[in-house]
Parts: C-alpha cells; structure tokens; sequence
C-alpha cells in the first residue's frame, strides 16, 4: 500500500513541545515512526527548524531515514506563492507561509498538516489555495492539523 506523503510545517515540530498541541503532534510522529506516513521536509521547513532548540531538532532526528523525503524549492515554489499572494490567499507578510503551501502542491504532497490556524489551516484560505492551484493545474490539497490525524477511535473496527 502507498503511503501517503505528508508535508508538515514547522509549526508541526515545534508543536510536539508545546503544551497545547504535544499530543496530537506526538501521536503523528508516532505514527510516522511506525511506517504509516513519508514527511516531506522542504528546504523552507529545515531553514526555519535550524536555529529550533534542541528538543524540536530531536523530534525530526528521531524519524527514520526513509520516512523523511527531502524536498528542494525552486523557482516553480517562488511562482507558485506569488500567485496565492496576488490570489489574497495571504498577504505579502506570510510569504512564509505561502512558500510552505506552494513547496508542498510542487512536491505533490497529499496533505499539508500545521497548527498554523490563521494562515494555513483556514477554511477561506484552502478554497483560495486549491483555486489557484486547480487553475495552474496542480491538484488540489488537503489541508489538516494534527488533531484530525489521531487514529484511537475505540469504535474504528466497527
């Protein structure tokens, strides 16, 4: 069976430390330790990770080696985060953002997971994300936080 290729944001990592989000971000990396999902890092995601503490930095060392996918951002990613800031998806401020989106529609992610609530995970956004890209012939994406990854449903063998 295919995995599926998951990008996650910093937000993610960063997450697994935080007292709000650690244990849907940890259930996730869990399940990624165990062979469910491939991570897909872009070069975005590592640049914001590097100056991370060192707690964050051990989450992604704990993943192992092949459920990590490396993706590199060019010049399609630039474009294609111009185009959702021209869109209004975002304004010029959250190029960041943008760029994490656009890193994973390149990439042919099958979901993007982040905490990030005003900027990514926003119902209006993901319409204005998946407009653009449909319109530039790139699938369309979903867009989750780690809460809706869990999978302990005592009823899901039912």
């Amino acid at each position: 069976m295919r995995k599926i290729r998951v990008y996650a944001d910093t937000s993610v990592f960063g997450g697994a430390l935080d007292e709000e989000f650690a244990e849907p971000s940890r259930r996730f990396f869990q399940r990624v330790e165990r062979g469910e999902f491939v991570v897909l890092l872009s070069t975005h995601t590592l640049d914001e990770l590097a100056p991370a503490p060192e707690q964050v930095l051990e989450v992604l060392r704990r993943l192992p080696k092949h459920c990590v996918e490396t993706t590199l951002a060019g010049e399609e990613t630039e474009l294609l985060a111009d185009a959702y800031i021209q869109a209004g998806a975002l304004g010029k401020a959250s190029r960041m953002d943008a760029l994490h989106v656009a890193a994973a529609t390149v990439a042919g992610a099958g979901l993007i997971l982040s905490w990030n609530f005003k900027h990514i995970v926003c119902y209006d956004r993901i319409q204005l994300f998946n407009g653009v890209n449909i319109l530039r012939g790139y699938r369309v994406l979903d867009i989750r936080s780690p809460l809706e990854m869990q999978n302990d449903d005592e009823n899901q063998n039912v």
